[in-house]
């Protein structure tokens, strides 16, 4: 019966094709997808299509030969591009008053199934939308029903809600369901952009007259949104700071207007957005600062922003990377310090228009569980201010309808300096006892000699030490130096270098300028041998390795001393392409594992997952593998590390003529067969000092020991046996 069912479906829509020969229909996404939609099964009582809609790619859903809904794409009527880059194509059923009462997700590319969920799981949370009340949406912006996202695919199902709504809205306002109905063009005043608009110079009154706009959130208020959800685990993983935290704080402006460019970017920045921007694309400003970043790491490996969209009526705009850009400097008087500052690109087919209403919503996740998170939506609204502004024919007679009102209102003295030292203040006990790990590291560079003298105890303290870093550092401070940061601080330094900017982040901070000290005095083993979190899980690991005999492997030098360069080649290749495209270098810089080990703590896609362990696994046949072959960073710090003005490691002469202990000892390799060490791979374990004074394994330490035992043991001449001195006597 099923059969029969869909073969006659698919002839009915097939039919009618031939007969009315609708070249918008037939070139629709809903002509391509409907013969392989069972309607029976989206749709209760519904038993066949009907007929399509002449002007609107939409067709009849009949029950009982009576229309009891109209059937959709998505994707015919909003942009529906998710993670993959390829549209997911939803089929959407709305009745006459506007209600959802069918929805089944059709066709998609996502790799959802590639991050451990099912497709299912995805098809039975985008079912839940039927009752879906399309006019109460038109009404509240699209805010009117709760949003159910499945953590670990945010994105998708955040595309798949946008797409539901807006394609529903304008479905339902062209067949003017639910009293809903297009609107009719304005017959008042019209406007365009300005571009010979005055402007203030200063941060301050761009808030004051509307050009910038805030929102502001405080951990109380995050909390309270929380806890007002109907699943209670919300409420009960509260955040811990005090309720008058500034959780998030964002303002937005548009930059596509010149004025504001050249004020809040200045004049080189601005030419270059101009640069950027094509015909009729716009483009928006938003900074933030706080304990919550409305970028998140998403859009590093997937290349979507998952917390922000832009939304103007029925028109939403998702941002991708290839859309966005960093704001290196502020140029605007009084501009206070953020964490965050972006480009984002509105493109001229989106449908945007610069000189009405729209607003940023901001996604705010809670996790609940391992790998389970509860969501919830603020909005920042904006308008551009009508001095930006000119009227079009007819002349305009009134202004520009009052902005959307900010939804808190903020003054700050010293903002410069307020938001850092905030931060600062609330990592007292990190910041602590990093100093307490700088000192007591510095202490054992100083006096090493002492540091190094009794074998055992240095054994364990070196294990302590990494197990601190790796603990404390890494997985609970997430203080993880990378790449990135090079490169974040070299664009910085071409475009404008700021100070406050780097200390929004205080054990990164700290850690960076402990490191660029080390750099001088010892090399970059300082930070690689002792202060990186993914160097001492590998080294820990390594050490497990050899507790169960697990063999280790020593790779022939020749082919050892070929692999170096590799890791060389790999930073290279990252700074030059940062250099045209830094999202695109963030990117390939997931080379390192350190995201996935240390901040995410492996909660994260299989791949990146298996990528790491397959490091770490290597690691413990290879001790520290990635940091001898692999790790861009340390190649970063090698080079400018040849700087160094000391050398602290003792050698003798005999080191590598003809003693090779050392060498064969030294954990990643870096002594030459000839005695010299290496220093671009050395990573200070101070193995090799060790070594110098053990008087069991080092040949010149156990012949002074030899020799001291045979002087000692000597017989004194000038005694005779019964200990008398012996007295010559004369002739």
């Amino acid at each position: 019966m099923t059969t029969l069912r869909s073969f006659l479906k698919t002839l009915t829509f097939l039919t009618v094709l031939v007969l009315f020969g609708l070249p918008a229909a037939a070139q629709s996404v809903l002509s391509n997808l409907l013969p392989d939609v069972q309607i029976t099964e989206v749709v209760e009582g519904a038993d066949s299509f009907g007929a399509l809609h002449p002007d609107v790619p939409a067709v009849e859903v009949l029950g009982n030969g009576q229309r009891i809904g109209w059937a959709f794409i998505t994707s015919d009527f909003v942009s529906t591009t998710g993670y993959s880059g390829k549209p997911i194509h939803t089929l959407v059923v709305v009745d006459d008053a506007a209600q959802v009462i069918g929805v089944e997700l059709v066709k998609h590319s996502e790799p959802i199934v590639l991050i451990g969920i099912p497709d299912a799981k995805v098809k039975a949370l985008v079912a839940n939308y039927r009752g879906l009340d399309l006019v109460a949406e038109a009404e509240t912006g699209g805010t009117a029903h709760a949003l159910d996202i499945i953590s670990g695919a945010t994105v998708t199902i955040m595309v798949i809600d946008d797409s539901i709504i807006r394609a529903g809205l304008k479905v339902a306002r062209q067949l003017g369901l639910g009293g809903l109905a297009v609107e009719a063009p304005d017959a008042g005043p019209r406007f365009e952009i300005d571009p010979e608009a005055e402007i203030a110079d200063d941060w301050m009154t761009l808030e004051g007259d509307g050009t910038l706009r805030r929102l502001s959130l405080d951990v109380g208020q995050v909390n309270a949104a929380f806890a007002a959800m109907d699943d209670p685990r919300a409420g009960q993983r509260a955040l811990t700071e005090a309720p008058e935290t500034t959780f998030v704080e964002m303002q937005a402006t548009l930059v596509s207007h010149p004025a504001i460019a050249r004020v809040v970017l200045g004049q080189a920045e601005a030419d270059n957005l101009a640069n950027w921007l094509e015909e009729g694309d716009h483009a928006v400003a938003v900074f933030g600062r706080g304990l919550y970043s409305f970028k998140g790491s998403g859009y590093v490996r997937g290349g979507i922003f998952d917390r922000i969209v832009l939304i103007q009526d029925d028109v939403s705009v998702r941002f991708r990377d290839r859309m966005h850009k960093r704001i290196n400097t502020i140029a605007a008087e009084g501009a206070p310090v953020f964490n965050e500052s972006d480009l984002f690109k509105i493109p001229a087919d989106s449908g945007f228009d610069p000189t009405q209403p729209f607003r940023i919503q901001l996604l705010v996740q809670r996790e609940v569980g391992a790998i389970e998170k509860v969501f919830t939506t603020f909005d920042l609204g904006y308008q551009l201010p009508s001095q930006y502004l000119r009227a079009v024919a007819p002349p305009a007679s009134a202004a520009v309808p009052d902005s959307v009102a900010e939804v808190t209102s903020q003054t700050e003295a010293d903002a410069h300096q307020a938001l850092w030292k905030r931060i600062w203040a609330g990592k007292t006990l990190e910041i602590g006892v990093l100093a307490v790990m700088l000192t007591v590291l510095t202490a054992v560079f100083f006096f090493q000699g002492f540091a190094t003298r009794n074998a055992r105890a240095f054994h364990w303290f070196r294990i302590g030490y990494l197990t601190v870093t790796l603990v404390f550092l890494g997985w609970y401070a997430n203080a993880q130096l990378s790449v990135v940061n090079l490169m974040a601080l070299f664009g910085s330094l071409v475009s404008g270098f700021s100070w406050q900017a780097f200390l929004l982040d205080p054990l990164t901070f700290i850690l960076w300028f402990a490191v660029a000290a080390a750099l001088l005095f010892w090399g970059r083993g300082a930070y690689c041998g002792w202060l990186c979190p993914f160097g001492a899980l590998q080294e820990l690991l390594n050490r497990v390795a050899k507790a169960l005999h697990i063999p280790q492997w020593t790779l022939p030098w020749g082919l050892h001393e070929r692999l170096w360069p590799l890791k060389y080649m790999i930073f290279l290749g990252l700074f030059g392409v940062s250099l045209t495209s830094i999202e695109q270098a963030e990117r390939l810089a997931e080379v390192e594992p350190f995201k996935t080990a240390i901040i995410l703590n492996f909660v994260r896609a299989w791949p990146f997952v298996a990528y790491a362990a397959a490091l770490l696994i290597a690691g413990l046949f290879v001790e520290r593998f990635f940091c001898r072959y692999l790790c861009p960073l340390g190649a970063a710090l090698a080079i400018p590390a040849r700087l160094r003005m000391f050398d602290w490691l003792k050698r003798y002469h005999e080191c590598g003529n003809p003693c090779q202990s050392c060498a064969h000892e030294c954990p990643v390799q870096s002594i030459h067969p000839t005695g010299e060490i290496n220093p671009n791979e050395c990573i200070n374990c101070l193995h090799c000092q060790v070594l110098y004074q053990s008087e069991t394994t080092c040949p010149v330490v156990i012949k002074k020991v030899r020799r001291r035992a045979k002087v000692g043991a000597a017989p004194d001449l000038s005694r005779d046996l019964s200990g008398h001195p012996n007295v010559t006597k004369s002739q």
